[in-house]
């Protein structure tokens, strides 16, 4: 506990307070206005890390990530339309709340359940990171590659529609992580004769396109329908029925969260849907859900804030990105010269533990800055998205050209972009694909390291207990998303609860 209090005192310093506020408030801002997200955003804020300290860019990219999933719900109960994905079932009861002229408490609810989950979800870090870092430090490069193989199994598992069409994502992914030239052999490989490529395919221009560009590009063909809220929103104070019926349920989304957001492709929207699904199912009242249920809103916005922190355990302790969101801050991580994984508390504890830290902050700044601000916020939910998309466009290709000065890493990300597109279209997730990116140069170093400690016996992965226990559970997984009852419970629990 010395450490976390040693964090506390770096997140606290004028600079890092400033790059949190900035984060949360960006984060919020994302979150409300439809047809952002913290993906894109992230993606588009990339370059910007380049040239801040690596703990204040990690701070920020954080804030955004669960200040987004507080602004969700301020779109979600005032509008009926989720800024962000893990706030959709917040639609359900918030919105028919303010519905009845009582959007204050609402709202209220919603940042009371996200401050309560983000300091348990806070401490869950704090406690249980340091224990699994130094277990991660027992594994050889065998298990660490089961390691891997696991988290893109799992990552298939929790994928969005078609498990052939994830598959699919993931070998897209490892493969395009090949491009460039062999670090042992020094030969190109997959590069088409192009010069650029010979470095790889840039990570930043990657991710911007497949998520920033292509979600621009899929705003555009849909219709703008945003039912704004006409009714003044007056107090903010819960009764006393309202903290009686959310208390216990923004425990138990928090509790849910919390072990959700280690599960690679869980995080903040698994949590939400899981945690709204479980109240309704063990509620005295279940018709109840659906017309008001305060329930509704505090279980869902407890579950996505925690699973959106607990998120970073995996990779601050294993090197694994559980969700694009993480991938991004892996790739900032990188980019800085950080190589995630068990490491970092023993060369960077003041990143880490000021990272830790600033969660805590951030989410009490989520509370003081954004109650008071609710009128701006539905102000800014009357600006049309076709006055937005310009500038995020150019802010896109501002960020792609400014890596290297040069104009082909902005054709790149445009290309990137309509793939995105078409993988949008074609409803293939592009989440697993990211990931399979950032992995799989580590899945490789640590192919190569085994093989070479074993004298090539491909043998050592199932001779190391740990690689062997890995591996049987990958196996397990995949043996089980083929039972037809597993498909069942697969599409209900990625189906909007109603």
């Amino acid at each position: 506990m010395i450490e976390f209090i040693d964090g506390l005192w770096i997140a606290l310093t004028p600079i890092n307070l400033l790059y949190c506020f900035a984060g949360v408030l960006v984060g919020t801002l994302v979150g409300i206005l439809p047809g952002l997200g913290p993906v894109p955003t992230l993606a588009m804020l990339l370059p910007l890390t380049f040239f801040a300290p690596p703990v204040s860019a990690l701070i920020m990219l954080a804030g955004i990530y669960y200040g987004a999933q507080y602004g969700g719900s301020t779109t979600a109960i005032l509008v009926n339309l989720p800024g962000e994905n893990s706030s959709v079932v917040t639609c359900l009861d918030g919105y028919q709340m303010a519905r009845k002229g009582r959007a204050g408490p609402a709202l209220a609810v919603a940042a009371l359940s996200s401050l309560f989950a983000g300091v348990v979800a806070t401490l869950f870090i704090a406690l249980f990171a340091p224990p699994l870092a130094n277990a991660a430090l027992l594994f050889g490069p065998a298990d660490y590659f089961s390691l891997m193989v696991l988290g893109l199994v799992t990552s298939i598992v929790l994928a969005q529609g078609s498990l052939i069409k994830a598959f699919g994502m993931i070998l897209a992914g490892l493969l395009l992580s090949l491009v460039g030239v062999d670090v042992n052999s020094g030969q190109a490989r997959m590069t088409l004769g192009i010069t650029e490529l010979r470095d790889g395919i840039g990570f930043v221009p990657l991710a911007m396109g497949l998520f920033a560009v292509a979600e621009i590009l899929k705003n555009l063909e849909e219709p703008e329908d945003r039912s704004i809220l006409n009714k003044k929103v007056t107090s903010l104070w819960p009764s006393r029925d309202d903290a009686r019926r959310s208390a216990p349920a923004a425990a138990r989304g928090t509790a849910l969260g919390c072990i959700l957001g280690l599960l690679p492709g869980g995080g903040a929207m698994l949590s939400s849907f899981a945690a709204y699904t479980l109240e309704k199912r063990i509620s005295r009242e279940p018709s109840r859900f659906g017309k008001g249920a305060v329930e509704g809103v505090a279980a869902p916005e407890a579950a996505n804030n925690a699973g959106a922190q607990t998120s970073f355990i995996p990779l601050l302790t294993l090197g694994i990105p559980a969700n694009p969101v993480i991938a991004l801050v892996a790739g900032a991580m990188t980019i800085q010269g950080i190589q995630p994984g068990p490491e970092i508390m023993t060369r960077s504890p003041d990143l880490f533990w000021g990272l830790v830290a600033s969660m805590l902050v951030g989410n009490v700044m989520l509370v003081i800055i954004n109650l008071p601000l609710i009128g701006i916020w539905v102000r800014l939910l009357n600006v049309p998205y076709q006055w937005l998309y310009p500038s995020l466009l150019v802010f896109c290709c501002i960020g792609a050209f400014s890596l290297n000065n040069s104009m082909f890493d902005v054709m790149l990300l445009l290309i990137c972009g309509l793939v995105g597109y078409a993988l949008m279209k074609w409803r293939c997730e592009p989440a697993p694909l990211l990931l399979a990116f950032v992995l799989g140069p580590m899945m490789e170093e640590y192919l190569r390291r085994a093989l070479l400690l074993s004298r090539g016996d491909g043998m050592v992965f199932l001779t190391s207990p740990i690689s062997l226990t890995l591996l049987i559970m990958a196996a397990l997984l995949l043996v089980l998303v083929m039972l037809p009852a597993f498909k069942i419970r697969r599409k209900e629990a990625f189906a909007e609860p109603g």
